[in-house]
């Protein structure tokens, strides 16, 4: 029963931390149709601008001034890198974005260094919030649900129940006719850019002290992230949140599992396998999420709940 808890709640906190980081991705995708390579990247920028600001003044003005300054970089990006390119086709922003998560990962190295910064969880919140049989859960954890599901809900009122989300949905679709309606669909573009890498950069905030900041973090989680979109289907914010819950809890679990897969193959009766039985389920949890990838690409295309096959 503790293991299960805690994998529960560790599977939960980490599920919410990918939604957070692939919802950028899934509302740059679904609005503008660009698979941003460099969306990790901004998710690193926003941890190392969160350490940067942090040392001179708070965690608390970081949280809050760091994802905007990734937001503006972003800005940037799509006013006068990816805008240009975008004429090209897919090819051509796929190539872009790309070189620019090479150019980022450099930017950082020369600034900060190859090697972890030391940004630490802020002391009001470097504390157990509670025991559970017997072991200390810290309250930043508790910090990060109650930060992503904020962020959840924020979006979903924003996309869905407000007249600016209704304006870029329109923008999507038909970009002309809200362009003759008087809005200026380039200058809308630019800022859902902006809002998605400032989620990646708001998620590098929370999440860079939560695991570790340095120059690797963007290879670590770039990937998880892409498989979080694509299973949860392309476009999807809904998918992406249930397929981040789903790949949460399901590496969560299985890190928490000790038996080996001789173990399982001995309760189902299929005989000692040497070789393979000494690999135990644990070792197995980076990997899961790429399997359950081939798994759904094989059976649903489109996703969970996409409406675009990959």
């Amino acid at each position: 029963m503790e293991t299960l808890v805690f994998a529960l709640l560790n599977g939960v906190i980490y599920g919410l931390l990918l939604f957070m980081l692939s919802s950028g991705l899934t509302l740059i995708f679904s609005m503008m149709g660009v698979l941003n390579f460099a969306h990790a990247s901004f998710y690193m920028l926003g941890a190392y601008l969160a350490f940067t600001i942090m040392e001179g003044t708070s965690f608390w003005i970081a949280l809050f001034l760091a994802p905007v300054l990734v937001g503006l970089v972003g800005m940037v990006v799509e006013r006068y890198g990816l805008r240009r390119v975008h004429a090209q086709g897919h090819v051509a922003e796929l190539l872009f974005t790309f070189g620019l998560a090479y150019l980022i990962d450099e930017v950082v190295k020369i600034f900060w260094g190859r090697t972890a910064v030391n940004y630490r969880v802020p002391e009001l919140l470097d504390f157990p919030l509670f025991t559970l049989y017997g072991a200390q859960y810290p309250a930043y954890r508790i910090f990060i649900l109650f930060v992503a599901a904020f962020m959840l809900v924020a979006l979903w009122y924003l996309l869905k129940r407000t007249r600016a989300g209704l304006i870029i949905q329109a923008a999507l679709t038909h970009p002309h006719m809200v362009g003759s309606l008087g809005h200026n669909v380039p200058l809308i573009f630019m800022s859902v850019f902006g809002v998605g890498c400032a989620l990646a950069g708001l998620a590098g905030v929370i999440g860079g002290n939560y695991f570790v900041t340095d120059p690797a973090m963007a290879v670590q989680m770039g990937p998880i992230v892409f498989v979080v979109v694509v299973v949860g289907g392309l476009g999807s914010l809904e998918g992406a949140f249930v397929a981040a819950m789903l790949i949460g809890l399901l590496q969560t679990s299985a890190i928490s599992i000790n038996a080996s897969l001789a173990d399982i193959f001995g309760f189902l009766g299929l005989g000692p396998h040497t070789e393979v039985g000494e690999i135990t389920i644990a070792s197995m949890a980076p990997m899961l999420p790429f399997l359950l990838l081939v798994l759904i690409l094989m059976i649903r295309p489109r996703g969970l709940m996409g409406e675009r096959e990959v």
